[in-house]
């Protein structure tokens, strides 16, 4: 008599693999989102998430926060905050006639930015010294945050009222706007029938020094100086369309993305090649991060407004342009001497533009 036994799931070895593995034990769908947010784990950036109400954006999160044994508070914005209560503030001591410094939630490792958009421009710009610096100036004394931190913001596309733009100097600190969308029939079916049974509880698979030591790995992943004018090609072409032969989207752009467009595709695109498992970045990762690096760097006209032309638009024309580097990256190149041979590495495929 043979007895049949299903295949087990084989679990991944390497670490960051196994973070995404127990998330999502909890997270169904939604790969872009949780792999845009270890790439910004990785490369120590800000997410801007847009997406309608219940998509999973807190859960994922939380979730991520207690995969890596992080710190994770929730700020849900309202018009009625002050500055005050995001980054802390100075309270007289009665008794000690003097101030002692109250620190806010800001204080934290994974800060959860929820519905940022409706507070006003003044608690948002509360927000640009420590997502910048990482650390709050209250009255005279600078405090830093705990390393590593993360800003997850949310924002909802569907509701106009009592919400507030974002002022162009924060968005440009995000280093990724990630767009979610609702699952698919077949994943939500999945997502009913967790909820009805009740979440598995996820299980702590690294520390914050493991994720310390993980942002240094990446730091260290080749990117070839080609992929690097490829990023500022990219970029430029945002601002001088004319230039790279795409006249016809001139009109619909006021202003292009700055610099820290072209650096995040850098940054994100080493992170993304650890993911992976590759010491090395392809075209691919850059041009997979593009849009998402991009899109709310790109200040549209009102001519785009009019003809319904979206900043991913505008981006896809960039990409269609823009010319990818044709050739792969070689072991020499790798360790920054010059090529020697131009074969491609085994089971490698690649695209040309």
């Amino acid at each position: 008599m043979t007895v049949e036994t299903q295949p087990q799931m084989q679990e991944p070895e390497s670490p960051i693999e196994q973070v995404l593995f127990e998330v999502k034990r909890v997270i169904v769908g939604q790969e872009a989102l949780l792999e845009r947010m270890l790439v910004a784990l990785l490369a120590r950036g800000h997410i801007l998430v847009e997406g309608v109400p219940g998509l999973a954006k807190t859960l994922a999160i939380r979730t991520v926060a207690q995969v890596i044994g992080g710190q994770f508070n929730r700020i849900q914005f309202t018009p009625d905050l002050v500055p005050a209560d995001l980054v802390g503030t100075r309270i007289y001591n009665q008794k000690t006639a003097e101030f002692t410094t109250s620190l806010g939630p800001v204080f934290t490792n994974l800060l959860l930015a929820d519905e940022i958009n409706r507070a006003p421009a003044k608690v948002q710009s509360a927000l640009l010294e420590v997502m910048q610096e990482h650390q709050v100036t209250i009255g005279r004394e600078t405090h830093k945050v705990p390393d590593p931190f993360l800003v997850l913001a949310t924002q909802n596309p569907i509701e106009t009222e009592g919400t507030y733009a974002l002022p162009e100097a924060q968005v440009d600190r995000f280093m990724l706007k990630v767009l979610v969308d609702y699952p698919s029939d077949r994943e939500e079916l999945v997502i009913v029938e967790r909820m009805a049974r009740g979440l598995e509880q996820v299980r702590q698979i690294i520390t914050v020094e493991d994720l310390l030591r993980m942002q240094k790995e990446a730091d260290a992943v080749y990117v070839d100086p080609e992929l690097m004018e490829y990023a500022v090609q990219l970029a430029g072409a945002t601002r001088r369309p004319l230039d790279y032969g795409a006249p016809d989207i001139k009109q619909y752009i006021s202003f292009g993305a700055s610099p820290r467009a072209s650096i995040n595709m850098v940054l994100g695109g080493r992170a993304l090649a650890m993911l992976r498992g590759r010491d090395y970045v392809v075209p691919a990762d850059i041009a997979d991060l593009a849009a998402d690096v991009m899109r709310h760097r790109i200040v549209l006209s009102y001519e785009a407004l009019a003809d319904n032309v979206t900043p991913d638009a505008v981006i896809k024309r960039i990409m269609d342009v823009v010319a990818r580097p044709a050739r792969p990256l070689t072991d020499e190149a790798r360790a920054g001497q010059a090529a020697t041979t131009s074969a491609d590495p085994p089971g490698m495929t690649w695209r040309t533009a």
